[in-house]
């Protein structure tokens, strides 16, 4: 039996392989540069109902990053909003037949774990310092340096964890029902799998805006 945890290879560029999950997460990627590039191409001071919807969107992500992190928008909305797009586009791109998210795969989640990891310390560096940012490691007092760090490694591994397995487990509960009775009985285990992969991508959303602004929050209150 196949594990669930092994990648599909479907061609190599040199001694790269290159597996499925990458090669979705390069159509998603292209697909939402494309689609992001017609939209601003067609923007217009009275919005037609596509820009309106947009807008809404972008209202409601402002909305979110205000009452989660405290701060004004613009600085965080393009990281926090792109990560949220990609999860959520990459989480339903299961409705194509034979496709399996790359969130399935424990690459893909490790990379956007990441890159929120990543974030938080540019955020953090960027509110206090490099000085400040390393010095609320040693806050409240200098012994607690190692499990200050160690907490840093743990939440980026959770976050990984968490979407690993939320979309691991609903594509293999399908995939299962599917081999035993058929096409149309795990029609409403699929609805419930989009809604789980929705909510998975606004959680991991809202938990790096908290890590983000956690990091800002302890930058501005240590002295550089």
């Amino acid at each position: 039996m196949k594990s669930p945890l092994a990648s599909e290879v479907i061609f190599h560029i040199g001694p790269a392989p290159i597996t499925q999950a990458v090669l979705v997460t390069w159509v998603i990627m292209a697909a939402l540069v494309l689609g992001a590039l017609f939209a601003r191409r067609r923007l217009a001071l009275e919005p037609s109902r596509g820009q309106a919807m947009l807008e809404l969107m972008v209202d409601a992500l402002d909305a979110q990053i205000r009452e989660t992190m405290h701060l004004e928008p613009p600085a965080y909305r393009a990281f926090c909003g792109t990560l949220f797009v990609y999860i959520f586009v990459a989480n339903w791109s299961s409705l194509v037949p034979g496709i399996k998210p790359p969130t399935a795969q424990l690459e893909t989640d490790l990379a956007l774990a990441l890159l929120v990891f990543a974030a938080v310390v540019v955020f953090g560096i960027r509110a206090g310092g490099v000085r400040g940012y390393l010095a609320t490691f040693a806050s409240p007092n200098p012994i607690m340096i190692p499990l200050n760090f160690i907490e840093s490694l743990t939440r980026t591994f959770s976050l990984m964890v968490r979407l690993f397995g939320n979309v691991m487990s609903g594509v293999f509960v399908i995939g299962i029902v599917l081999s035993l009775a058929g096409l149309l009985v795990p029609i409403p285990l699929m609805a419930l799998d989009l809604l789980t992969g929705a909510v998975q991508a606004y959680i991991f959303t809202i938990l790096a805006m908290v890590f983000i602004a956690g990091a800002i929050r302890e930058g501005h209150s240590t002295p550089s």
